[in-house]
């Protein structure tokens, strides 16, 4: 490590622990950068170049979304990734891999191995000789089932301050919580009871950061990803990470300072590696995860990627409402210092408290209760006053759009379509969840099986039905897969949908969302037009005004349907969830 970094690693280290451990703690992670560099493996994994490109799409997946009875998981789906999405889908989000005990694996037993079910590390890397990939780092907390946990349990001196105690001295009445579950929960250990901090559920126990022991436990673990073929790796729950007493426990400048220190480490052992950090909170608050930036260098200092939470509530309410204001409104005062990582579905739902403040509470009710009438599930939070307050919509997208009791396949497909090419249009990289690519229904056998709400947007397939379904030109979510498909691949060859390309929001009507994209070089542009009500909409547009300024001709990219505009004014008429993708000709 060269001399500024390592002293950024001291400074770091002397914030979070002090002068007096900050020397000793900066030369053992230099140990361990010096081992992990002895021991990374020598396979050749899916070349990486310049982070970010229009290339970059990631799909969100289970390790088990695919199964057949023959073969690990992980091989399925990387046969149904060769197969079906070859081209379409460069990188893939495989959710928590390792032995869990519970939360579908958010509460991880051991760090370093694979689930058996789903395979091996072999496994792993063979996917990642042909995908880029995401790994869960799921650092906020571990299972108590761990073998960290179960050493505390049994007084192990070396796991005593693995997790949190609170003495009877804390202040905990200002503690943001994301759950109803109570905050600490007592277990029995070998010199007696004792309570542990517990931020999710009484099986994920919280680990304790202010001891640095924890700290490099966790840095080993991240570089062993590295090793095993990592591209991105996902910090989970962050914003919890570092608790003190008489504090909200969220947000807290000990929390920024270990991603700084995370990411000056990773990129010290792969210079381009990606960190992106899971902050389920609203705009302001979530994009304070990349940290400082540097105008000189054009580079923050936490992470290289957030999640954009606002975004899944917003294209939900715009297609509900039928207007595109709050969205236009929201994506034209965007700023990124980072990139940010798009997504409106995923295994956890649509979450509601990041559009607050940019959605009024009628207009949040309003998504509430079409997803509750659609049957949707509900998920709650505890707030101080004792209340509790709706956080996260649990349902699929599709039928979070689409109402199951009155289908109409053919404008039922179409909306959802138009959801899918906002996410793909904005800045930034689009995140997809498997269930997106075939228009998924609400799996409420899963919830029966479970008991779970979000399990209702986690099922999984059997290889050869899949296959069945998407053979059969007739089955709607075949429809769905070609089209999207078809869409990806159009995306991937457009420079002008490079992530640190300019967007720019044009207001034409508010029944469509209108968006100019530019290559960083400003050498292609495109416009993207996509009808968000059930009306057809005439329009006229000033070619001047727009990124089509002096084309006597424009090209649908999706269709290839040809557009002329004659003395500058290009009249279109789209049907009801129409998208296009205008390039000149």
């Amino acid at each position: 490590m060269r001399k500024p970094e390592k002293q950024k690693l001291h400074e770091h280290l002397e914030f979070l622990y002090g002068e007096s451990q900050a020397s000793e703690i900066t030369e053992r992670i230099l140990s361990l950068l010096d081992r992990h560099r002895e021991a990374s493996d020598k396979i050749k994994f899916m070349e990486k170049e310049n982070k970010f490109s229009e290339k970059d799409i990631i799909l969100i997946t289970y390790g088990d979304i695919i199964k057949e009875p023959s073969q690990p998981a992980l091989k399925s789906l990387k046969e149904f990734l060769d197969k079906t999405l070859s081209e379409q889908i460069n990188t893939v989000h495989i959710l928590p891999f390792f032995p869990y005990s519970s939360d579908d694996g958010f509460s991880v037993i051991d760090y370093q191995k694979v689930d058996p079910k789903l395979g091996s590390w072999e496994d792993v890397r063979k996917l990642a000789e042909s995908k880029k990939l995401m790994f869960d780092a799921v650092v906020n907390h571990i299972s108590r089932e761990s073998r960290w946990f179960k050493g505390f349990l049994q007084g192990d001196p070396k796991y005593k301050d693995y997790f949190i105690q609170p003495g009877h001295d804390w202040d905990l009445s200002n503690v943001v919580r994301p759950r109803t579950s109570p905050l600490l929960t007592e277990v029995v250990t070998k010199t007696g009871p004792k309570k542990v901090w517990t931020t999710f559920s009484a099986d994920q126990i919280d680990l304790n950061y202010a001891n640095p022991e924890v700290l490099l436990e966790i840095l080993d673990v991240l570089l062993f990803y590295i090793r095993q073929g990592a591209t991105i790796i996902r910090l989970d729950a962050m914003a919890y990470l570092w608790k003190e007493s008489g504090t909200t426990c969220i947000h807290l400048p000990k929390t920024h300072r270990v991603i700084k220190l995370l990411r000056l480490v990773m990129e010290e052992a792969d210079p381009e590696i990606v960190l992106i950090t899971e902050t389920n909170v609203p705009h302001l608050e979530n994009i304070s995860y990349f940290g400082e930036f540097d105008p000189e260098t054009g580079r923050t200092d936490e992470a290289h990627m957030v999640y954009q939470f606002p975004l899944a509530p917003l294209v939900l309410h715009t297609l509900i409402s039928g207007s595109a204001k709050h969205l236009a409104d929201w994506a034209d005062g965007l700023e990124s210092k980072g990139v940010f990582f798009n997504f409106i579905a995923s295994h956890d739902g649509i979450g509601v408290l990041p559009a607050k403040g940019i959605l009024s509470e009628d207009e949040l009710q309003k998504l509430i209760d079409q997803v509750h009438r659609h049957g949707g599930l509900l998920s709650h939070r505890s707030n101080p006053d004792g209340s509790e307050t709706v956080y996260e919509l649990n349902t699929s997208l599709y039928d979070a759009l689409n109402d199951p009791e009155s289908p109409d396949p053919p404008v039922d497909i179409e909306r959802f379509l138009a959801s899918q090419v906002i996410l793909i249009s904005l800045a930034g990289v689009p995140g997809i969840y498997y269930h997106s690519l075939f228009g998924s229904r609400n799996a409420l056998a899963n919830v029966q099986k479970t008991g779970r709400a979000r399990s209702i947007n986690r099922e999984k397939f059997l290889w050869y039905e899949l296959q069945e379904v998407l053979e059969n030109p007739e089955n709607i979510h075949a429809q769905i897969f070609n089209k999207f498909r078809h869409l990806l691949s159009v995306r991937i060859d457009q420079p002008a949908f490079n992530p640190k390309g300019m967007q720019k929001v044009r207001r034409l009507d508010d029944r469509v969302f209108a968006l100019e994209r530019n290559a960083p070089d400003n050498s292609s542009a495109i416009l993207t037009l996509v009808n968000i009500s059930s009306d057809s909409v005439d329009l006229t547009i000033d070619s001047e005004q727009t990124c089509l300024e002096g084309a006597r001709e424009v090209v649908d990219l999706i269709s290839s349907e040809c557009y002329h505009i004659n003395n500058h004014k290009l009249i279109l008429q789209l049907k009801p969830y129409q998208y296009l993708w205008l390039k000149s000709g």
